[in-house]
């Protein structure tokens, strides 16, 4: 479905898209050009904007191919049936992922579009817009960082991971201390886009997620896969665009680590963890 240079225009729009809408922005946003869609879930005139952007260049690449923007999607929540349509494809669009860190003046904040093609993604890119790291994948040929092949690799120590702070408290709270210490570090940096970003950069073995909504984790569950890592949800069920909102995401660098990271995940008990029925 990509031709030759495709992949790179995407790159390109997505810098250009950065370059235009979201630094300017960037610790520049007026009481106004901030609100919330639902309590604590933030919204910004520069997420929309970008989202704009992003779709009409992505139009000119894959002309006929619908894009399914995360703000478009708060609109018309219909559109997200679009991902798990069989025998056709379309684009997936987080404009601004880490609105939060964004709106706060925090620099971790990133840009994810990823192609679905019959319920599976087979392109995935990120990029870490302060830092202007760009990841890229497609499906079968491997993952890049900033231009060079990605292989995860079995950490020399324990894994350490990403993980939201409830799930943290969780686990200072039921674990004894040998079951705790089979993992390494665990903080958070609150954007999905970044931590995929850092995993890829070999800073980070793992990430687990409660909310799976497939602009936030699609491009980067396809970059661990062609790195040798893989992702699953909560059930053990492979990860996918097109599956359900809650059903929890375990992503990590190598199959070797998610093994050892959900029989740690297993032992906590609590909703968050539990996969939806």
């Amino acid at each position: 479905m990509l031709k030759a240079g495709d992949s790179k225009r995407v790159a390109e729009l997505m810098r250009e898209t950065a370059a235009a809408e979201l630094l300017p922005r960037f610790r520049n946003l007026a009481k106004h050009e901030i609100r919330e869609k639902k309590p604590g879930d933030l919204v910004t005139v520069a997420d929309v904007a970008a989202e704009q952007r992003l779709a009409s260049g992505l139009a000119k690449i894959l002309p006929g191919v619908p894009v399914v923007g995360e703000e478009a999607v708060h609109a018309d929540p219909s559109l997200v049936d679009l991902i798990g349509r069989r025998g056709e494809a379309c684009w997936i669009v987080d404009p601004l992922d880490g609105t939060a860190n964004f709106a706060a003046g925090r620099d971790r904040f990133a840009i994810i579009v990823c192609l679905v093609r019959d319920t599976e993604t087979v392109g995935g890119w990120i990029l870490d817009v302060p830092n202007d790291r760009m990841a890229a994948a497609e499906k079968g040929q491997g993952v890049t960082l900033d231009g060079l092949a990605v292989r995860g690799a079995i950490p020399d120590g324990r894994p350490n991971g990403l993980l939201g702070d409830r799930v943290q408290k969780e686990f200072q709270r039921q674990l004894n201390p040998a079951q705790r210490e089979r993992l390494g570090e665990l903080t958070t940096l609150r954007c999905a886009g970044r931590e995929y970003v850092e995993m890829l950069a070999g800073r980070y073995s793992f990430c687990s997620y409660r909310m799976t909504k497939p602009w936030d984790h699609a491009a980067g569950a396809l970059m661990l896969a062609e790195a040798g890592g893989d992702a699953v949800r909560f059930d053990g069920t492979a990860y996918g665009p097109a599956g359900p909102m809650e059903g929890g995401i375990i992503a990590a660098s190598t199959r070797e680590v998610l093994t050892e990271v959900r029989a740690v995940l297993e032992m906590v008990q609590m909703p968050l963890l539990a996969p939806q029925r």
